[in-house]
């Protein structure tokens, strides 16, 4: 296994990488994260980009496979709480070895991290309960906004439809009507326009969209 190991941090948003980079802080001695940055491509040598899955509007395996592609790149682990079975078999046939769920420890992400730069497939078990784990930050927690609602309601300013939310989150479309019923009494938005409008006032545009960053300069 390798001493110290060079992470980059892959997501469209800043505040979910910076989470991710302060749930691996304590682990400086064993993984270096080399780029943590949104709005640009992976460009420097890395023994693994963490894809957070965070708010992504197209399909996970279309990501990986940019990453994938990327000569800068080793190989490719997977940070999310979408935990079914056929993502998971999508992610590893596309050439991802490391797929973890959100209700991961710090010390079990910078485990699996070593051990997939080391040659491993790591994979977490399939249809976890996995809320995010501690120290990883999305926006709107500090207006008690869960990490469930936050996603959804980057989806919604992303111009989502509720079914094109439920398939992206794998959420059936009644639970994510019931997540958009509470999100809007915590925002105080009485429809559609009004949450579009907080979402874009508080942080919920991605800073940049992934349409090739993860591909080589």
């Amino acid at each position: 296994m390798p001493g110290r190991i060079r992470v980059a941090l892959v997501n469209d948003y800043e505040l979910v990488l910076r989470g991710l980079a302060d749930l691996l802080a304590p682990f400086a001695d064993r993984l270096e994260v080399v780029q943590l940055d949104a709005r640009r491509r992976v460009t420097v040598d890395v023994d693994v980009a963490l894809y957070d899955t965070f708010a992504q509007p197209e399909p996970d395996d279309q990501d990986v496979t940019r990453l994938t592609s990327n000569p800068r790149i080793r190989t490719v682990a997977v940070f999310t709480w979408k935990m079914d079975q056929d993502l998971i078999d999508a992610a590893v046939a596309r050439g991802a070895t490391g797929y973890f769920a959100k209700s991961s420890t710090g010390e079990q992400l910078a485990d699996g991290l070593l051990r997939v730069a080391a040659g491993e497939r790591v994979l977490d078990a399939p249809r976890r309960r996995v809320p995010s784990g501690p120290g990883v930050d999305w926006p709107g927690r500090e207006h008690g906004i869960s990490d469930r609602q936050s996603e959804i309601l980057a989806l919604i300013t992303q111009g989502k439809r509720n079914d094109e939310i439920a398939e992206l989150t794998h959420l059936s479309p009644n639970t994510v009507k019931t997540h958009i019923r509470t999100l809007y009494s915590k925002i105080g938005a009485v429809n559609r326009v009004d949450a579009v409008l907080w979402g874009t006032d508080h942080g919920f545009r991605p800073d940049h969209h992934s349409v090739d960053r993860a591909t080589s300069p």
